[in-house]
């Protein structure tokens, strides 16, 4: 994990790999709350009997729910301890090549892609990559916008 106090720091690491960071295993308990706080109770993430006789084998995580999972995997990445407070502007691209399946582990690696003058502060656009343990596609590919107020 590295920490970044200031916004040269950043700008210099602009194309470094960060991570990855430690395996996370996606649980039907997760799933199920994911579904809950969504209100999207699709067969095929929600229904462990019907989704058994599906494509997947079983049950698989909404793709959403990965992209939600990338702030849990942050402070394993990386520290921002720049002056001001930082907000999330906002998701440049997200696709998902690869799904995940209820019992496989998740890991994410990160990648500073710009780091932006803008009137407010700075932009801090980083891809993350969630990978699934022996899959040779990740679960989700994203580039991500923080504003650093400052």
């Amino acid at each position: 994990m590295r920490t970044f106090t200031t916004f040269d720091e950043l700008e210099a690491a602009v194309g470094e790999g960060l991570g990855p960071t430690t395996w996370l295993e996606m649980t039907q308990e997760r799933v199920d709350a994911f579904a809950d706080a969504t209100d999207d109770h699709q067969w095929i993430h929600v229904d462990v009997t019907r989704a058994a006789a599906g494509p997947f084998g079983g049950t698989i995580a909404h793709g959403y729910l990965t992209l939600s999972l990338i702030p849990r995997f942050i402070p394993e990445l990386f520290s921002l301890e720049t002056p001001g407070p930082r907000l999330n502007y906002g998701v440049n691209k997200a696709r998902f090549p690869s799904p995940v399946k209820v019992g496989a582990r998740i890991r994410a690696s990160a990648q500073f892609v710009a780091v932006v003058t803008v009137p407010a502060g700075r932009q801090l656009v980083t891809r993350y990559t969630v990978e699934i343990e022996g899959e040779p596609k990740p679960a989700c590919v994203a580039e991500t916008v923080a504003l650093l107020l400052g």
